[in-house]
Formats: structure tokens, C-alpha cells, sequence
């Protein structure tokens, strides 16, 4: 008995005419099969849009024979449905160098988080629902007290990211009276971070008149002195976080600018945008500006990141005074930018960790892979060589290097951070570069992608963010394979 195939003469072309109909397709075994699993609408879409595909190559006389046997469209089909549910965001592995990495998600939730975040999703909570009175409720406090508790903050408030923080903050003071809509900022601090986040873009949308102060690389108090006046609405402070103007320089602290802001009945906020809880200077780390500290100096609303050094989901985070608190939580604003029960409860469960400080390099593990020791990465390092080399024998050359990373999103952008990893070299010096993007391609393509960073003519792969390297060396094979290493 002849297999299906075996009639098929070798280059023959198919013709339209010999595709079968949808409902003759899954009428086979093999999609009836797939029908019970995955029902009938996205079956039925994805073999329509199969043979739409194959009628196109079919008109167009490319078509060979061999990819309309059954079994050929079987596979196709099942391959079809496949991708068509295969998840758009995907975990990967992250070995740029860069922590906190806004491309590949920036901060990674702790396990209490996580935790905290599948309990509360499970069922309904009390997002809004006061248990202890039995009535509404209110979001915010939620994480309002933890916060004033870390913090020393007198008021909390919580919106959906930073840019958000920064916007409805502008927008509580300038655009809510008329006579009052001028924000001083200085000239050094008209920041873009990613996405072409402008501040005077951002000044605009919220109804404020900016007023620059100063100049690029010099501010002074006379400065913001002289252009304070009936219609300023808010003197703003914006921490340069994604760089750093050097050498002949000046600026206004927040302790001196809060002075004269207090003086003229003007409020000051200042915005710190990564907003670490802790000293990272007490962990041998690079120093951030703290929450704590400005409020400290006198500012009466300071906004921040929660995903980026304070380790937990997006959020843009706003504390200080009660009164200025209260103006921006009841602007109309407020509610369009408000935080959804997912990235409150991560919120809730990564502040808790703040409250057991001593825990908190081990617990959170951001800071963790901050001040994971560089003897320990180069360790993994000059383990994970061998296999590492094994699966790319005879096209690249494996070495352990000491490599310079990063914290990312913005924060220290002139620090790096001492770390180690695998460099993957080729061994033709000719087409190196089409070697490097075919290497970077199929680490990507992995079931689990890896992600590195091509510089110098290498594939460097840091491995400061890899604490558990089975995932990765369980891939190598798979590696091998897309590379055609015998």
C-alpha cells in the first residue's frame, strides 16, 4: 500500500483546485483532535487562514504538491494553533548587564510579592470596601501608611507611573487656579527620558506656563528668587537620574530652595524618578537621592518609581504634606491615573519588606542582585565556560572576562558596576559581524530567550543577574543545535 505521499512527483506544483475545503481539513483525525482541545472558532481561523495562504502560493505557481498532504497540513495547522497562543510577553533571561533594564521589564517582584499579588487576584478583595465600617472605602490607603511609615511622609498617594506622579502633581497646582499656573524649573533640569518624555511636554499637557530659570550648567537661588511672582503655581526640583552635567556647575539644593520657596507662599516639589528608600551607599553602592531626605529638606511633595530601585511594580509614588497631598489626591486628574488592584497588592507585599530593613539585600531582589559580590558571579562564570564552549564549538571562542554593568532606568547613569561574565568571540574574523547578529538571534529564540550585548566584536553575556543557571545551561543543546555545531 502506497503512503500518501508516494504519488507525489518530485517539484510538481499544486494547483488551487487540489486544496481541500475547511470543512474537509478538519474533518481529519488529527483536527478533530485539535477541535476537542482548543474548540471550534480558533481551529477554524487558523485553517482558514492556512489555506488562504496556500491558495495564494498555489495561483502564484509556487506551491509544491508535497506541502498539501495530509499530514503536511496537519502539522501546519496544529503548528498554526500553537503560535496563536503562545504568550506576546515572555520571560527571559536577562545577562545585558543592566538591573534594572526598562526594555526587559525593570525591577523583578520578590516572592512575597508574587504571593501576595496570585492571593489577591484569586477573589474579590477590598480594594474599596472598608471592613472595619462596612462601607466604601478607599484605594490609596492601601499603601498610604506603609508608605508614611518608610518614608516620614505626613500624606501618601498613588498613581499608575512616575510620568503620571509628575503630571497630576503639575496639574493639581497650576491648572486649579487660573491667576496661579506658572512652574519654575531650572534650564539644567528640563529633562526627556524614554519615550520623549519632556518635561516642558509635560508642563504643557498639564496646564502650566513653564518658567526656566538659570542656565544649562548654572542655577543659583538668586535665580529662582527673581522669578517668583503671584501667578507661580509650583517651584519644581527634577532629578537629572539618565545623566550628568560635569564641570563648571551649579545648583540649588532643596534645603536652600525650600527656604525661599517657603518665604514667597510657594510650594516645592521635587521629583526624584528611580526614588530609592534605602542608602545604597550603605550596601557599597553608587549614592541615590532619598524620598526621606527631601522631605526632610523641606519639600512639600516628592514623586518617585516604583519599579525602578525601590524594587516592586510600576507606580509613580507621591508623599508629603497633608494639605499638598489632599490638593492632588482630589484634582479630577487623580482618578484616570489611578493604580489597578494588580500593581497595589505587589506594592503593598515590596513596602512590607521596607519595614525589616536588616532582611532586605536578601529579600528583595533588586537590591540583592545589586550587591550580589563579584567573586560569586566570577565563580559562575568560570563554571559555566565549559558548557558555554561545548555548545558553540568550532564557531565562537568562549572566555570569562570582567565586565562592567549597570543599575539602568535612569538611575547613576556615569556609575558601573564591577561584574563578570562569558564572552563569545568568533573564530572566523571575516562575516564576524553576521556571526554575532546569528548568535544574538538564536540566544533570543530559545524557548527561554537570553538576552546579552554585543560590544568590541564579542557577545558579552553577564551573568550578575543569573542566580539560578540551570534554566540557562539546560538550553545549551538546544543552542547547539540552531548554530549547526556538530
Amino acid at each position: 500500500m502506497k503512503r500518501p505521499d508516494e504519488s507525489v512527483v518530485r517539484g510538481a506544483k499544486a494547483s488551487p483546485q487540489a486544496l481541500p475545503s475547511v470543512d474537509r481539513l478538519l474533518r481529519t483525525p488529527a483536527q478533530v483532535n485539535l477541535l476537542s482541545i482548543h474548540g471550534h472558532s480558533l481551529v477554524t481561523q487558523q485553517a482558514r487562514a492556512l489555506l488562504d495562504g496556500l491558495r495564494t502560493r498555489a495561483v502564484a505557481g509556487t506551491l509544491p504538491e508535497a506541502d498539501i498532504q495530509p499530514a503536511v497540513l496537519d502539522a501546519a495547522l496544529a503548528a498554526r494553533v500553537a503560535a496563536a497562543l503562545q504568550p506576546r510577553m515572555r520571560r527571559v533571561i536577562n545577562l545585558t548587564g543592566t538591573v534594572i533594564h526598562t526594555n526587559l521589564g525593570r525591577a523583578i517582584l520578590a516572592d512575597s510579592a508574587l504571593q501576595h499579588l496570585l492571593a489577591q487576584m484569586a477573589g474579590p478583595n477590598n480594594l474599596e470596601y472598608d471592613l472595619a465600617h462596612g462601607g466604601r472605602g478607599d484605594r490609596d490607603h492601601i499603601v498610604e501608611e506603609l508608605l508614611c511609615q518608610v518614608t516620614g511622609a505626613e500624606a501618601a498617594t498613588v498613581v499608575n507611573n512616575n510620568a503620571a506622579a509628575v503630571l497630576l502633581t503639575i496639574a493639581a497646582y497650576a491648572a486649579a487656579d487660573r491667576q496661579r499656573t506658572e512652574v519654575i524649573v531650572s534650564r539644567g533640569e528640563l529633562v526627556e527620558i524614554g519615550g520623549a518624555f519632556r518635561m516642558p511636554d509635560v508642563m504643557a499637557s498639564a496646564g502650566a506656563t513653564l518658567v526656566e530659570v538659570g542656565t544649562t550648567n548654572r542655577t543659583h537661588p538668586r535665580d529662582y528668587e527673581a522669578a517668583i511672582n503671584d501667578r507661580t503655581a509650583l517651584v519644581m526640583k527634577v532629578h537629572t537620574s539618565n545623566y550628568t552635567v560635569q564641570g563648571f556647575t551649579a545648583e540649588v539644593d532643596e534645603t536652600t530652595l525650600a527656604q525661599i520657596a517657603r518665604a514667597k507662599g510657594v510650594p516645592l516639589a521635587t521629583d526624584l524618578g528611580s526614588g530609592s528608600l534605602v542608602d545604597l551607599a550603605a550596601y557599597g553602592l553608587p549614592r541615590e537621592p532619598m524620598p526621606q531626605e527631601k522631605l526632610a529638606a523641606g519639600c512639600d511633595v516628592v514623586t518617585f518609581s516604583g519599579d525602578k530601585l525601590l524594587g516592586g511594580p510600576q507606580a509613580g509614588l507621591i508623599i508629603g504634606s497633608k494639605a499638598a497631598i489632599e490638593r492632588i489626591r482630589r484634582f479630577p486628574m487623580k482618578r484616570a491615573l489611578r493604580m489597578s488592584k494588580l500593581p497595589l497588592a505587589a506594592l503593598e507585599a515590596t513596602l512590607m519588606l521596607y519595614l525589616r530593613p536588616e532582611r532586605l539585600a536578601q529579600d528583595l531582589p533588586t537590591l540583592r542582585l545589586l550587591t550580589r559580590p563579584v567573586d560569586a558571579i566570577q565563580a559562575l562564570a568560570q563554571r559555566l565556560q565549559p558548557a558555554v564552549a561545548q555548545a558553540v564549538a568550532g564557531r565562537f571562542e568562549v572566555s570569562v572576562v570582567s565586565l562592567l554593568g549597570q543599575i539602568g532606568s535612569g538611575s547613576l547613569p556615569v556609575d558601573r558596576l564591577p561584574s563578570a561574565g562569558l564572552a563569545l568571540a568568533p573564530l572566523q574574523k571575516k562575516g564576524s559581524g553576521r556571526a554575532l547578529d546569528e548568535l544574538a538571534t538564536a540566544l533570543r529564540s530559545l524557548p527561554l530567550p537570553v538576552v546579552g550585548r554585543v560590544a568590541e566584536d564579542r557577545l558579552l553575556l553577564d551573568l550578575r543577574c543569573l542566580e539560578d543557571p540551570a534554566p540557562f545551561t539546560g538550553q545549551l543543546p538546544a543552542l547547539r543545535q540552531a548554530l549547526g555545531v556538530a
